[in-house]
């Protein structure tokens, strides 16, 4: 059997996973999604292909032969995109890594390069694959040579392969006759010009009947259609050209050892130690980590599992400055803790015997009174370790996630290769494999000591590191006057939790099932059918074929049933009004009446847990489940707050910020018109639509005022014309009209708008008022889209995420006076803008008080912020 030879095209499948794929960026801020997709390919060529050889060609980007030719028809070519061209020397090194044999040449191109192996291969007797997104190397194609393409759309590569018979049968021609073609038509991704006027049809046409551009020539007089003949009349010259240009050089003068080319080991540790830097989880499983040389820190990693010695650990912790530790537990327990006392003494304490986690707990917090304690997740340690005082802890996590908020997680490897010089660690995954802390525990597990150890060395080392990065970026304060008492406030809310009537719940999700039932029944008599109603496939077939509704957009799946679609349908056809309301009923069902159900505690409390290192803005998350996605806008979603009740002997206090992002906007653009217009309390969307329409205030009807409103809030989020005509049902050219006269009537703010942009261009990154930085890449995108969502954002960003630094403010502030004062009142929940109290019936009146002064006194702007307060006996009536 043959021996086989992969070769592989290498800047034309780096270019193929840089355009097909979502870009992806590491801790350290590089770009790194072709890369990662150019090995997603690799490895599944690898897999299908299984050669003996393989060998990746790459461009020099110095002057070749054709490149010669090509300037001085045309000048230069295409220059590659910065975020690509940084990726080209990181695909080597990784290709390094693995034992890969690159090969390149100056003066020549790696088609020529891939050309001449393939000629040579062939030669010695061996099977050729050749993998490239070029079309040009199917010329190449042989019954012993197979050129591979592959295409990406959507995320998903699909590779058509061709010998000589499949390009005969797709192309009509012959490999060699490919060159013929694209003489003719041409090719402008590899900057073939072709001949004027002649497309695909024509060019195949000529080729299969004379051959080539030479004898066709000859044969000009015999070329139909006119036009085709003409041109090549004209343009020889160009098609000869561009003959040369497409043109393979097989007989380069490449020096090649094949024995340098055989496949061997490609997991080796190098390769793995470079896909942790570049952040590739997805392909840890590929390599054998046992072979990875051992960290010498674990050479510092000790194990302290009696009680004196436990004692004697703890008494030296508490005399340093701080020290770092990982509490490792879950919500039903303590199963050990990690303590760093230097980067060269670290230890684990097991929960094993007499060393319990409440004697482990208990001892952390005694040591807190003397020492700060380093953590990744203090949160989670608050869960078991009653500490108050946010000045005796260092939370690593929340410290990193301000300097990068872009980032999905924030593990420790992670963290210790950006801060510590590059210190590559294992992973979780690494040590624990899918395990829980709990089935560690349970199995004794040699990695959770080393886990513990990791997770307290990194908290240790890095703090000095991050903490100079935040005074450097000036965001020191934010970090301690906001996010760190933000993690006890926080803390609180998850251990109290909401209260959930649960009969109610139930009986709620009855009712939707009856009307959901109706629907159903309703649906199914307009279709004429029975059919899946939650199958898109099946429902684009009833509405746009069966019963022929027009307005059906069809994509490569069947007819797009999104909402946006559906949503202009609804007013005339009452099966897709019926269609709505049922997707809304499905989901009331489904997320909130059952799925709320399932996590009501034994306490009858939900509790959510409150994220502030997910968001980009700085903003609030909930999950598990997400309190803050209640429905709102329709009655029947909103009924679901009714469920949510105050223990008995309390009622809640709902109080909400009014309009805050465009308060803030009136503040920081220094628009005096806006300023004024909060100062005299004016209804800002009635004065608004007054101006922007030229209308007397009394006479702004509610249509004017409606479309005022979208402007207004249009405006903070950086809307664009189209966004807005498809907000208001109007044309692009009226919502542009409006945006236009916007500006006119606020003059400073489209002046302040232009200037985040320009900042952010500059800077790299846009700040709020209070010095939180938001890191906007995509401004320098060689890709029109995203620098147009990158230049949204940094308009956005600002105003946001100074508004979520208000609420954190106000959040800290009231949950402190409640302790200082000594209520038994509590804040419960946190909505974007909004603060939910389970206040004590007794102390409404000081609570109402608390939450007025600190809400509003949260920041001094040059408007005044205000606050709606409602008082209820459940969420519903207090909101």
């Amino acid at each position: 059997m043959s021996e086989k030879i992969l070769l592989i095209d290498g800047h034309s499948i780096l270019n193929r996973a840089f355009y097909g794929l979502p870009d992806l960026t590491n801790a350290e801020g590089k770009h790194t999604g072709a890369v990662y997709g150019f090995l997603n390919i690799l490895f599944r060529i690898l897999e299908e292909e299984k050669p003996q050889y393989l060998t990746v060609a790459f461009d020099l980007h110095e002057p070749t032969f054709r490149h010669k030719m090509y300037e001085a028809y045309k000048g230069t070519r295409k220059p590659m995109p910065e975020e690509l061209r940084e990726q080209v020397p990181l695909m080597k090194e990784m290709l390094t890594a693995m034992g890969i044999k690159i090969v390149s040449k100056a003066g020549y191109e790696a088609d020529d390069l891939l050309g001449t192996l393939a000629v040579r291969s062939e030669k010695e007797g061996m099977d050729v694959t050749i993998l490239s997104g070029d079309r040009d190397l199917l010329q190449l194609a042989t019954e012993k040579v197979m050129i591979r393409l592959p295409k990406t759309s959507r995320g998903k590569t699909t590779i058509e392969n061709f010998h000589a018979a499949e390009v005969l049968e797709k192309y009509q021609v012959t490999p060699p006759q490919i060159i013929e073609l694209k003489a003719l038509m041409g090719d402008s991704a590899d900057n073939i010009p072709g001949i004027p006027g002649v497309g695909e049809k024509t060019a195949t046409k000529m080729i299969v009947e004379f051959g080539t551009i030479e004898n066709a020539y000859v044969h000009l007089e015999e070329i139909k259609p006119n036009k085709a003949r003409e041109s090549l009349r004209e343009h020889y010259d160009l098609a000869e050209l561009s003959k040369a240009l497409a043109t393979i050089n097989t007989e380069s003068p490449l020096e090649y050892v094949y024995e340098e080319a055989r496949l061997g080991n490609l997991y080796t540790p190098e390769a793995y130690q470079l896909c942790k830097q570049l952040e590739f989880k997805n392909f840890f499983g590929r390599f054998d980590t046992s072979a990875v040389p051992e960290n010498t820190i674990e050479q510092n990693f000790f194990t302290c599992s009696d009680l004196g010695g436990a004692e004697a650990l703890f008494k030296k912790a508490a005399e340093k400055n701080y020290i770092g530790v990982a509490l490792l537990s879950d919500k039903e327990g303590v199963y050990g803790l990690g303590i760093a006392l230097t980067k060269g003494e670290i230890y684990y304490v097991p929960v094993e015997g007499l060393l319990t986690g409440d004697y482990i707990c208990a001892a952390l917090k005694e040591i807190a009174d003397s020492t700060i304690l380093c953590s990744i997740d203090v949160k989670s340690m608050l869960k078991h370790v009653g500490l108050e005082d946010a000045g005796h802890v260092f939370d690593t996590g929340v410290a990193v996630y301000l300097l990068n908020p872009l980032k999905s997680s924030y593990t420790f490897d992670d963290i210790a290769r950006e801060y510590l010089d590059g210190a590559l660690l294992p992973t979780r995954t690494d040590l624990l494999g899918k395990d829980s802390l709990k089935a560690a525990w349970e199995k004794s597990s040699d990695g959770l000591m080393s886990y513990a150890c990791h997770l307290a060395y990194t908290a240790y080392a890095t703090r000095e590191p991050i903490e100079n990065a935040l005074k450097e970026t000036e965001m020191w304060n934010v970090y301690r006057e906001i996010e760190l008492p933000l993690i006890f406030t926080l803390d609180s809310m998850e251990k109290w939790g909401i209260r959930v009537k649960g009969e109610e719940l139930k009986s709620y999700g009855e009712k939707l099932q009856v009307r959901i039932a109706e629907l159903e029944k309703l649906i199914y008599e307009q279709a004429g059918e029975e059919f899946n109603i939650n199958s898109p496939k099946q429902l684009g077939v009833i509405l746009f074929e069966k019963m022929g509704i027009p307005g059906g957009r069809k994509t490569k799946t069947g007819y797009s049933t999104a909402a946006d679609i559906l949503e202009k349908l609804a007013p005339e056809q009452p099966i897709v009004n019926d269609i709505l309301e049922y997707r809304q009923l499905t989901k009331l069902k489904s997320t909130y009446a059952d799925g709320l159900s399932a996590v009501i505690e034994a306490d009858g409390r939900i509790h959510s847990t409150f994220n502030q290192t997910i968001t980009a803005t700085g903003r609030i998350s909930s999950t598990e489940p997400n309190l803050q996605n209640i429905p709102v806008r329709m009655e029947l979603g909103r009924l679901i707050r009714k469920v949510f009740v105050p223990e008995d002997g309390y009622v809640f206090l709902d109080a909400d910020y009014s309009q805050i992002e465009l308060r803030v906007l009136a503040h920081m653009s220094g628009d005096e018109k806006l300023i004024q217009a909060y100062r005299e309390a004016e209804d800002i969307h009635r004065l608004t639509a007054s101006q922007v329409f030229h209308v007397p205030f009394d006479e702004v009807t509610d249509l004017q005022r409606r479309n005022a409103k979208a402007v207004n809030f249009g405006i903070v989020y950086g809307i664009s014309s189209f966004g807005l005509s498809q907000d208001l049902s109007i044309t692009r050219k009226e919502a542009a009209e409006y945006i236009e006269k916007y500006f006119e009537t606020y003059p400073k703010i489209k002046g302040f708008l232009d200037g985040l942009v320009a900042d952010g261009k500059e800077k790299g990154y846009v700040s709020t008022m209070l010095g939180r930085r938001r890191p906007i890449p995509e401004l320098k995108s060689g890709n029109f889209m995203q620098r147009s969502f990158g230049e949204r954002v940094a308009m956005n960003s600002p105003i946001q995420g100074t508004a979520a630094d208000i609420i954190k403010i106000a959040m800290n502030r009231v949950y402190q006076r409640l302790k200082e004062e000594g209520l038994q009142s509590r804040l419960v929940l946190q909505v974007h803008d909004e603060l939910l109290i389970e206040t004590k019936k007794e102390e409404v009146e000081t609570v109402s008080r608390i939450l007025e002064e600190e809400m509003k006194g949260a920041v001094h702007l040059s408007v005044e912020l205000d606050v709606d307060m409602h008082e209820g006996n459940s969420w519903y009536e207090a909101k």
